[in-house]
């Protein structure tokens, strides 16, 4: 990993970007330590299509159960005792 002041590194950010481009990562140090680091981003992961998220849902709510019916009238019940 290279290492750079920070001077060097307000002087040399065009470069030094396109190193990291390259995959490098450079170290930026004030008065000798450490202070930061320019790294590469880590690529996104695609974005899942509407038909395979659809098909992901569906699936994860076939390990769902509710446990038993529940009218309409017993939610309102539940709900006016609180």
């Amino acid at each position: 990993m290279k290492t750079v002041s920070a001077f060097q590194a307000k002087t040399q950010l065009s470069q030094l970007l396109d190193q990291v481009e390259k995959g490098e990562a450079v170290t930026i140090t004030r008065h000798g330590r450490p202070v930061a680091v320019l790294a590469p981003v880590a690529p996104a992961r695609p974005a899942k299509t509407g038909e395979k998220w659809l098909a992901e849902v569906k699936r994860l709510r076939k390990g769902i159960t509710l446990g038993g019916t529940v009218t309409n009238r017993q939610l309102i019940d539940e709900g006016r005792r609180y």
